[in-house]
């Protein structure tokens, strides 16, 4: 129970009022941060939590991209060297159908080519942080061996399917990487690269210029199709990088988001405060002019 007459009460109550108006702006603008505790805005809190969960979705996404660029631009580079590597073998092939080559020559030709095979297996086994990314999801294991005392010295494919997928901001997923098998070693004998290659070593040990001719005339289509797995990497780039683009602009947004919910709006704060300032001046001022209380106000 207070002994003050409900005038200086009443004047008291508000006064305190306007001191909290004056903290709490004070307390606004020197933190930068206007939801400092769930109280401050309880209106606010749903949202501001459903973005900061979104914002770490997103970051998260954006963390998951990175480590998979890596791979998939390895996996890329690797292909542009296959690609490359193969014109050499066009070039041998083509050597090697001249009517004037001999025997011997052709066979020398066919050992260019067995070093190449062996190039060829060694792009296969592309091996990046401990993965080898031709491989499937078998990537710990090499997808070839290669044993040159074989008639056909690449062995089969020893990795698996591929379904590792990457996600982007919209949760749509797409898949990351081929497998070796897909890319060097198709079911369709016609892009099969290996059986390509080994069928125009064959035909040159056995200097049989119209076998020669026939794997010659097939390594066109085998080019095309290897030029064909490079552009799904490179398709896989571009996923990467528009989903990369995109994750970082919606955190932009997200970070605004929040920025709007919880940080301080220096205006109005500022505003606020000078006029709290304004009002405890006025307040104090015309508290001076009352009259004083004295002895008997409170015996009455």
């Amino acid at each position: 129970m207070t002994s003050l007459n409900p005038l200086n009460q009443g004047f008291l109550n508000n006064l305190n009022r306007v001191i909290d108006r004056l903290n709490n702006d004070q307390l606004d603008i020197s933190s930068g941060v206007r939801m400092r505790q769930l109280s401050d805005q309880p209106d606010q809190v749903s949202a501001l939590l459903q973005a900061r969960a979104a914002l770490a979705a997103s970051e998260q996404i954006s963390a998951n991209l990175g480590n998979v660029k890596t791979e998939v631009d390895t996996g890329e580079q690797a292909l542009q060297s296959a690609v490359q590597l193969f014109d050499q073998v066009q070039t041998l092939g083509a050597q090697g159908a001249t009517g004037t080559q001999t025997a011997e020559a052709r066979a020398t030709i066919a050992v260019q080519l067995q070093s190449i095979e062996q190039q060829f297996v060694g792009i296969a086994n592309t091996n990046i942080q401990g993965r080898f990314i031709f491989s499937g999801d078998s990537d710990q294991t090499a997808a070839y061996t290669y044993d040159s005392t074989q008639a056909n010295p690449v062995s089969s494919y020893q990795g698996t399917a591929s379904t590792r997928v990457a996600i982007d901001p919209n949760g749509n997923t797409f898949p990351l990487a081929l497998t070796a098998q897909q890319i060097f070693d198709s079911n369709d004998p016609a892009t099969n690269m290996f059986g390509a290659i080994n069928g125009l070593i064959t035909a040159l040990n056995n200097n049989d210029e119209s076998a020669i001719q026939t794997s010659v005339n097939g390594l066109t289509k085998v080019a095309q199709y290897l030029n064909d797995q490079l552009a799904v990497y490179g398709n896989t780039q571009n996923q990467i990088q528009s989903a990369t683009d995109y994750a970082q602009t919606q955190q932009v947004n997200i970070k605004a988001q929040i920025s709007g919910l919880e940080d301080t709006d220096m205006t109005s704060a500022i505003l606020d405060m000078t006029q709290a300032q304004t009002e405890e001046q006025a307040a104090l001022g015309a508290k001076a002019q009352m009259p004083k209380t004295t002895l008997f106000d409170f015996l009455a």
